[in-house]
């Protein structure tokens, strides 16, 4: 058995937990969290054995990995101590604000010998090779163009005059962190990292990033990502081919997937995974890392250098012009 423990009491924690049942000899130990009052009530609700009153005691434990899903702001020094107290973690994306602390943590996991690697489903779903088989059958693609855009819940706080964390700049959110990340991974993935990035950004009062677009130049094709937090997209990502057009229902997920000949039929499709399966796809990657890392290996460390790229490109796109 493998004993987990959580930092956070989100939505997105109790998302976790619900996959990681899915996983044979995954364990919740204890929950962690900032208010005590909170991580009380959210360890009774999910059935966790026990709640931690500090980080300290999450690191003096007998758990054996930490999902962490605390602010964005806290992932670096949180994901540090407990890496240097050779836990394993599992930390919601993104994972580090630049490449550089990436970079640093990433090889402090390797010199304790535990594992270290970003929530992101897309990583974890077959459907990301079946996407890939997929890409043969449209000939010799020119463009593609992929979108996050949800209308936050919060947004009709911060209009209000309230400031939720997602759009705080402190808490070192935002567009592009949130929603536009998700984006960014099939580019890279798909197609490579790009020759250059041209972006831009639009942003809110409070400093943070509401909406957002980028160009990924490639020598053969242009690849378009556009993300926001302030409007709902009724559109599909798509990638076009001279043979054929592949539309994307949810781009976080894969899930709805077509693929169309020039005529407008469909040749193959793909319904997707439910979340929790999604969910419970990291955490089953986290078991297979603890428990059997040398049959595991190969997508441990294609993971971590997806991680690198895509900070990498989201750094450029922070910037005015990309380069």
């Amino acid at each position: 058995e493998i004993k987990y423990s959580v930092i956070g009491t989100s939505w997105i924690t109790n998302s976790f937990i619900e996959g990681a049942k899915l996983v044979d000899g995954l364990i919740l130990d204890g929950v962690y969290s900032r208010s005590e009052e909170k991580g009380n009530a959210f360890a009774q609700a999910v059935g966790a054995k026990r709640v931690f009153s500090s980080i300290e005691e999450v690191a003096d434990s007998d758990t054996d990995f930490v999902y962490v899903a605390s602010p964005n702001s806290c992932h670096y020094e949180q994901c540090k101590f407990l890496l240097e107290n050779k836990k394993s973690v599992i930390c919601e994306k993104p994972i580090a604000i630049t490449s550089g602390e990436f970079s640093k943590l990433f090889f402090l996991a390797e010199e304790n010998n535990v594992r270290y690697f970003e929530a992101i489903m897309y990583m974890h779903t077959h459907n990301r090779y079946a996407l890939k088989h997929m890409l043969q059958q449209i000939g010799n693609i020119s463009s593609a163009y992929f979108d996050y855009s949800q209308l936050s819940s919060k947004y009709e706080a911060l209009l209000s005059g309230e400031l939720p964390n997602i759009f705080n700049p402190k808490m070192k959110t935002g567009a592009l962190n949130d929603l536009g990340i998700y984006c960014v991974y099939p580019v890279i993935d798909l197609f490579g990292e790009p020759k250059g990035v041209t972006a831009g950004q639009h942003f809110l009062f409070t400093g943070a990033d509401g909406a957002g677009s980028a160009i990924f130049k490639y020598d053969d094709k242009l690849v378009t990502v556009t993300y926001s937090k302030t409007a709902e997209s009724r559109s599909k990502s798509q990638i076009l081919g001279d043979k054929g057009t592949i539309t994307i229902g949810s781009v976080s997920q894969l899930r709805g997937i077509n693929c169309y000949d020039n005529k407008g039929d469909i040749i193959e499709s793909i319904e997707g995974d439910s979340k929790q399966d999604l969910m419970a796809n990291e955490a089953r990657s986290m078991y297979n890392f603890l428990t059997d890392f040398e049959h595991n290996k190969g997508l441990y460390y294609e993971c971590a250098a997806m991680s690198q790229k895509v900070l990498a490109c989201m750094e450029k796109m922070r910037t005015e012009n990309g380069k």
